[in-house]
């Protein structure tokens, strides 16, 4: 794009290539979506058809060096159902160089209709939120956004700025047909997530659950869940394995299942590494069962000493995915 082309002379005129996407198949009667026989979930208002399990594209993805590996692994994916894939505009691995939007757009750039792909944006200044938005879809080789959602909403100053600044830019984008539909992550701060939900109109709200944790996690569960629930609003749930790291007895599948058992839950945003990975995911989702009640007392009472531990920078305040080192 030549520079002296304005973020908004950008926006009006990709908008048209957007509308023909839309109207070409994305949001037809026809679904291009292929679950493949996995458990499915309709994602709140969006009204889209979704597997319960969303591919992770962050750390783990970006730490599989090898390119051709990690594009094996999406398409093995893709092909087995798994067509929700979740990425953001920072993740990045910088050790390897690898950016997880680049190599997303190689294998997008063929099968765009196929999937349904979501990315954050991170950025709290106004021109560089859209300078963001607009590398994302130059990376990833496409002209619309399934679901653009605002990256690791906190509370205090952060919050000022998202409400002054970033709001009405993700409402503009999908109110010009660059996103279909808009949302909002987080990672620790309950309180943040649920006025989100209450006071605005978005579709989606993406939210870090390990269960619950010694703070303010059942105020993610009782509250924010419900605020979001209540609006319509497609929940997705994050890092619901990451107890395994401190506690490799876990059974994953457990994790996974715990989540997905929670009343207004829509799906979980799984990690994904190798095809054993996705195999495990697709054989939870063909004959997926709710965890019952007393399976996730039990559950919740045996994390108690992962609660305890400290050095788990994914439940510190102020904790954003990306740019991993």
């Amino acid at each position: 794009m030549k520079k002296d082309i304005t973020r908004r002379d950008f926006i009006k005129g990709t908008m048209a290539a957007s509308v023909a996407i839309a109207g070409g198949g994305l949001m037809g009667s026809c679904s291009p979506y292929q679950s493949k026989g996995l458990a499915t979930t309709v994602l709140g208002k969006t009204g889209v058809e979704v597997p319960r399990i969303a591919l992770g594209l962050g750390s783990r993805w970006c730490a599989v060096a090898d390119e051709d590996q990690a594009l094996d692994i999406l398409t093995y994916a893709l092909d087995k159902g798994l067509y929700y894939w979740d990425t953001a505009a920072s993740y990045e691995n910088k050790q390897n160089g690898v950016v997880s939007e680049e190599r997303i757009g190689k294998i997008l750039k063929n099968r765009r209709n196929e999937v349904f792909i979501s990315t954050k944006v991170r950025e709290r200044d106004p021109d560089k939120a859209l300078k963001q938005i607009e590398e994302s879809l130059k990376r990833m080789q496409i002209d619309q956004l399934d679901l653009l959602k605002i990256h690791n909403v906190m509370g205090g100053e952060e919050l000022e700025k998202i409400e002054a600044n970033i709001i009405e830019i993700v409402q503009r984008m999908k109110e010009e047909g660059m996103t279909r539909f808009i949302g909002f992550s987080g990672h620790s701060e309950a309180s943040a997530l649920t006025h989100m939900a209450n006071n605005y109109d978005f579709d989606t709200m993406l939210m870090a659950l390990n269960h619950y944790n010694a703070d303010n996690g059942w105020e993610r569960e009782e509250k924010a869940i419900p605020a979001a629930d209540a609006k319509g609003m497609g929940v997705m749930l994050m890092k619901v394995i990451r107890p395994i790291e401190n506690d490799q007895s876990l059974d994953p599948k457990d994790m996974i299942r715990y989540a997905l058992s929670i009343e207004g839950v829509n799906g979980a945003v799984i990690g994904t590494d190798s095809k054993e990975v996705v195999d495990a995911n697709v054989a939870l989702l063909k004959d997926f069962e709710p965890m019952a009640k007393d399976e996730m007392d039990k559950l919740t009472t045996r994390l108690t000493p992962f609660y305890q531990h400290q050095g788990t920078p994914w439940m510190d305040p102020g904790y954003c995915d990306g740019n991993w080192v």
